[in-house]
């Protein structure tokens, strides 16, 4: 079989085909050909055998200057786990003041990815 790709890996965006066989729900591939880097190489293999995305959110924060802060995990987790992840992502309320780089899941479900804060919120003012 052949698949064709655009890579996402390098500003290249890499137009490159696959050739594979699919052997006892196991796909091999064959051949890849049109990729200027390894690195395309290496992501279509990935994406044709275990294909992984990182992905971003928000967290609801109270007592903040703003309502969310953006969210992130720090590596790829296997596709089909997305839906998973932003179930566990939208059970989390934080309390302001909360800055960038806090760790809120770590290793989400096992995984080398952890979500992380990706901007401050710092506490709102209380009226007096």
């Amino acid at each position: 079989m052949k698949k064709k790709f655009t890579c996402i890996i390098c500003p290249n965006s890499c137009e490159i085909t696959t050739e594979f066989e699919e052997k006892d729900g196991k796909i091999e591939v064959t051949k890849v050909s049109g990729n200027l880097c390894r690195r395309g190489d290496a992501y279509v293999r990935q994406e044709l055998t275990d294909p992984r995305r990182t992905i971003t959110s928000s967290v609801l924060v109270r007592s903040g200057v703003l309502p969310l802060a953006s969210v992130r995990l720090t590596g790829p987790i296997p596709k089909d786990r997305i839906p998973d992840a932003m179930r566990e992502i939208r059970k989390i309320s934080v309390d302001a003041p909360v800055m960038a780089g806090t760790v809120l899941i770590h290793s989400l479900f096992g995984y080398d990815s952890d979500v992380i804060v990706t901007k401050d919120v710092p506490r709102a003012q209380e009226l007096s």
